[in-house]
């Protein structure tokens, strides 16, 4: 009798192994910590849409956000999360890299500023001061929104606040930051009981771009796998959109320290954000803002669109 019970756990044990080892080992660098801008990933994940591709993905949170795009490049991971204006800048400086998707299909980005403030329109943030995050990007996208209400950077004090964007506002050490995300930092003010007020930079001179993409190395570009891994992400935000109270208990369930007030409010925010058709690509939107950037001079040249963003087959 042991015997026999000993041979079906062997056979039960190889059977669910061998279903196991079928799927394909994807590796997916998130571009921060896990927060809702990642919740058609965890969706799909939850709602075994991965594993009906065929597909065993891993999401990573990074140590160091700047490290996803680069360690796919360097063919340690199939696929980063990333931005479409950094994509821009990384493929000018050499990386080999290619957007496959889109995430979040519109800018988060945004000036804000107190929402008793003063400043009510761009032209009013002459002499103020001003805090940012990323040096060389975030104030370049700065010095154009100033230039189309007729100030330039020099009317500006530029306070570098390494990411504490929030609480350097709240508590006036800037007049107002760049950088700051819509469904975020906007919902952290107001849930601090100081509530703010954005300038959206897609209509202050800037063109519209994805914020959120996957990237993946060029030479996985005819990965049989990036196709798969995209039509499961889709299935992901069609069953957010169809289910959005079942996509955030997917997507909490995941840990139950992102169970708060901010996170709920920007699941909210940013559901009608997501691509309906990640793997869709607007060549259009794309060259627009390469060629915006290479009016900046934030990047050399403008590289033909198929060496760095392409739809899949």
């Amino acid at each position: 009798m042991k015997k026999i019970l000993t041979s079906i756990f062997v056979v039960t044990f190889l059977i669910s192994s061998s279903a196991a080892f079928g799927a394909d080992k994807f590796t997916v660098l998130l571009d921060w910590y896990v927060n809702p801008d990642h919740g058609p990933l965890y969706v799909a994940d939850a709602q075994g849409y991965f594993q009906d591709a065929g597909l065993d993905v891993e999401l990573i949170a990074p140590a160091n956000p700047n490290d996803p795009p680069k360690l796919v490049a360097a063919k340690k991971a199939e696929v980063a999360i990333s931005y479409q204006p950094q994509l821009h800048l990384q493929v000018d400086q050499g990386l080999p890299l290619v957007r496959v998707g889109t995430l979040v299909a519109t800018p988060l980005n945004c000036i804000v500023v107190l929402a008793d403030s003063e400043i009510k329109n761009i032209a009013d943030l002459k002499d103020k001061k001003v805090g940012y995050s990323v040096a060389g990007f975030e104030d370049a996208l700065l010095a154009s929104v100033l230039e189309s209400s007729g100030l330039t950077i020099d009317d500006v004090t530029l306070i570098n606040v390494n990411f504490s964007l929030s609480p350097a506002l709240m508590s006036k050490q800037v007049d107002a930051v760049i950088g700051a995300y819509r469904n975020f930092e906007i919902n952290q003010m107001d849930i601090h009981g100081v509530p703010g007020r954005a300038f959206y930079l897609e209509e202050e001179g800037i063109p519209a771009y994805d914020e959120l993409i996957f990237v993946t190395h060029k030479d996985s570009i005819g990965d049989p796998r990036m196709r798969k891994f995209i039509d499961a992400v889709e299935r992901g935000v069609q069953f957010m959109i169809n289910h959005p109270d079942e996509g955030w208990h997917n997507f909490i369930a995941h840990d139950a320290q992102l169970d708060d007030e901010l996170n709920r409010r920007a699941w909210r925010d940013t559901l009608p954000r997501f691509a309906l058709r990640p793997g869709a690509l607007d060549k259009a939107r794309y060259r627009k803002f390469a060629n915006f950037l290479r009016g900046r001079e934030l990047i050399k040249q403008v590289p033909v669109l198929s060496e760095y963003a392409v739809e899949l087959d």
